[in-house]
């Protein structure tokens, strides 16, 4: 599932997400989502959210 509608993202969902220095290579890192910076209910790039360990990226798909 990739992560542009913020009804499918919560605090505590596993996620992996695309920091803003790794956007040009499409690295991946995973986390724990602590808080969605994202308002709006889509966003075609991805929901911006915070991971537990401050890190702040685009969901590009929510693991299981």
């Amino acid at each position: 599932m990739d992560g542009q509608h913020r009804k499918d993202i919560y605090p505590g969902l596993a996620v992996a997400i695309i920091l803003k220095k790794d956007q040009r290579t499409g690295k991946l890192t995973e986390g724990v989502v602590k808080d969605i910076l994202t308002s709006a209910p889509f966003h075609s790039r991805g929901i911006k959210v915070r991971l537990e360990d401050g890190q702040i990226g685009r969901v590009a798909e929510i693991l299981d």
